[in-house]
């Protein structure tokens, strides 16, 4: 730091030895103590195939720390977008100092504590206590302040392709008709820098790309759709700060500005740290000046946060205000969810980066920004095809979902390593794509109650201190929990299954487990350990076709999971999956499911809900349950009809099926004895 000023506060955490967040570091979920280290650095730079386990900056900067103990949570969030160091030191005190001050009755004679030390180069202290006291009160006290995640168009849920750089029109038409030639869903291909004049924003190159509308339209026809990289090449830099520049900037994604683009185009904003080439760490001077005289010293780390919101904007403008954008952006700060997605950037084709991103993503997600993911199969270099096999096997079960690679790498297609590798990597998107519902329904949930997508244990669990580091497996939403396998060849891993009380259904055998237990579990290359939680209910479709827009009239099926007291419940969202329309207009549906009594019901989840869909349920999958002597199904006019059901004696596994329930109607099924 070389500013004339600087601030800094100190905070003790009294009680807390867990602290997580201030993200984006290559470190584990657990923030470490750095007394005798280099601190965490909050300073967004371009740091391409970044050192793991590192406290120096990276792509992004979010001044939010969570601290969690047994009962309660809570964080602080330091305001200032200036270069940042967070100190952590890790001690203890005795129980009757601290006891005279705070009235505080405990068993043990030592009590840990958490001293961190907030310090920038420059700016004001504004500084807020989040207070919880339960992890979901924090994410929504943060999301008070910095806004909620964005709601997505629904074909951002789905599976992307990208590459560094695909070469011009006819090979784009050839990876396009690979993925039907293979069967293998996606729903946007991508196009990096090379697709540009001259890497000029907002234009093409005419030899490679000379018919663009074109080339759109023929996705359009797939239900597909484009993304563009916005990056630079000898450049001046645009000062995103002032509202003018931003209005100006949005305003050249007009379809009437922007020639050859259409309304399925949408937008990549990399290098926005900003990344320059021949500046100091390869970013801009401290003292460039921005609008109001300001250094940009004070405002570093805000850079790629008004870039995103001008793009953002821009879109919006382009539709006249109707359709929601798609923006992913490399450089992010606090707020940024309120935009778009983020990816962890220029990662490298190893083991490590694969393992590393679990713990990166889910100190994303507890800091706001849900829409998060890795490159699949790395960035830099050349993955083995195990390597790519899992990556695919994580990312499928993450919130952002790309295979992306450099110009200088191999061809990645999923089909191009081998029959066997492609039949897994497909089963792996398929599935991606049966559980769109519930993904898209948790994306309603970040969006309208703050809560995180991919959630760490302890989030779930947070009074078993034994979740509290972990960082290999993971909660999706409440419903499902995952463990993806991160080394070369692997043949067991061990699980956590938390909670007493609980019961675990494995997603694909529909075996039951205790909680409060960890599995050796046996895995194949084609098989990673995913359980589903007793007491939910997860909606899916029932057939799984090319992209989105194409399942969009494809039946529901209803997983079931009983928990100990043979209940269960479940949501889902539902709407026109691109509009803002649900907002508006009140074009949605949000319906809840319940199994209790040995009776499921479909009712309404908000009443002021009016959107109009011919899709139905078609299947009730419950596990765990008894056999019934027969199943009635009561419809909205009250007749009582008997449905066709199957059961799996060993499994305990009811299957009902021949179903026609409109989603927005209310029905039962009843299980007699």
């Amino acid at each position: 730091m070389d500013s004339p000023t600087s601030i800094g506060l100190d905070f003790s955490l009294h009680g807390f030895e867990h602290v997580y967040g201030i993200p984006e570091h290559t470190e584990n979920l657990r923030l470490k103590a750095t007394s005798q280290e280099e601190p965490y650095r909050l300073y967004n730079l371009d740091v391409c195939a970044c050192k793991l386990f590192s406290r120096m900056s990276v792509y992004g900067s979010v001044p939010l720390l969570l601290a969690h103990k047994s009962k309660q949570t809570m964080g602080i969030f330091w305001l200032n977008a200036s270069e940042t160091l967070v100190d952590i030191s890790m001690n203890t005190e005795s129980k009757s100092a601290l006891c005279k001050t705070k009235k505080l009755k405990t068993d043990v004679d030592v009590l840990p504590r958490t001293d961190v030390r907030w310090m920038s180069e420059c700016g004001i202290i504004d500084t807020f206590i989040l207070m919880g006291p339960s992890p979901f009160d924090v994410f929504n006290q943060y999301a008070k302040l910095t806004g909620p995640q964005a709601l997505p168009p629904l074909f951002a849920l789905g599976h992307h392709q990208c590459r560094y750089s695909y070469r011009d029109e006819n090979d784009v038409k050839q990876v396009d008709a690979g993925f039907d030639v293979n069967d293998i869903p996606y729903d946007a291909i991508w196009l990096d820098i090379d697709h540009t004049e001259g890497k000029r924003y907002f234009t093409w190159d005419k030899t490679k790309f000379p018919c663009p509308q074109e080339m759109q339209e023929h996705l359009r026809a797939k239900g597909r759709k484009r993304s563009l990289q916005r990056t630079l090449g000898a450049s001046a830099y645009l000062d995103f700060t002032n509202s003018i520049v931003r209005n100006w900037y949005a305003n050249k994604h007009g379809l009437d500005q922007y020639r050859g683009s259409t309304d399925i185009l949408f937008m990549w904003n990399d290098m926005n740290e900003p990344a320059v080439f021949d500046g100091p760490e390869l970013t801009m001077p401290k003292h460039a000046l921005h609008a109001g005289g300001w250094e940009h010293r004070e405002l570093h780390n805000l850079y790629g946060f008004y870039q995103q919101w001008a793009t953002a904007e821009g879109l919006i403008c382009r539709s006249g205000g109707k359709e929601r954008p798609f923006v992913l952006t490399r450089s992010f700060f606090a707020g940024s969810q309120r935009y778009g997605a983020v990816w962890t950037g220029d990662n490298v084709a190893e083991w490590s980066y694969l393992k590393i991103s679990i713990p990166m993503l889910l100190n994303l997600s507890i800091t706001g920004i849900s829409f998060c993911g890795a490159d699949v199969g790395g960035f830099m270099q050349n993955p083995e095809p195990e390597l790519l096999v899992r990556w695919y096997q994580a990312a499928a079960y993450q919130p952002f979902f790309r295979n992306h690679s450099h110009t200088e790498t191999e061809r990645r297609e999923p089909w191009l390593f081998g029959e066997n590798n492609t039949r897994i990597i497909r089963e792996t998107i398929r599935e991606r794509y049966a559980l769109l519902p519930f993904w898209y329904t948790l994306f309603y949930m970040a969006h309208t109650k703050a809560e995180p997508i991919i959630r760490p244990l302890w989030v779930e669990f947070p009074e078993e201190v034994n979740t509290f580091a972990v960082d290999d497996e993971y909660m999706i939403g409440e419903a499902l929990l995952i463990h993806p396998v991160v080394e070369a060849g692997v043949t067991e891993v061990n699980v956590l299954l938390p909670g007493m009380g609980e019961l675990w259904y494995h997603l694909r055998t529909l075996q039951r487990f205790d909680g409060e237990q960890t599995l050796r579990v046996s895995v194949t290359l084609d098989s990673v350990p995913i359980y589903q939680r007793g007491g939910t209910i997860i909606p899916r479709k029932t057939q799984v076709l090319r992209s989105t827009k194409a399942m969009k009239t494809v039946s529901y099926t209803l997983y079931v999971a009983l928990n100990l007291e043979n209940s269960a419940r479940g949501k889902l969202f539902l709407d026109d999956g691109h509009s803002f329309n649900y907002q508006n207009k009140n074009q949605f549906l949000l319906r809840r499911f319940t199994f209790k009594d040995n009776t499921f019901s479909a009712v309404c989840g908000d009443e002021r809900g009016q959107y109009c869909t011919d899709c139905v349920v078609e299947r009730v999958l419950v596990m765990g349950a008894a056999r019934p002597t027969c199943v009635t199904a009561q419809c909205p006019d009250g007749q009582e009809n008997p449905m066709h059901f199957t059961y799996d004696v060993k499994k305990s596994f009811l299957n009902i099926e021949g179903l026609r329930f409109n989603l927005g109607c209310d029905w039962m099924l009843k299980l007699n004895f």
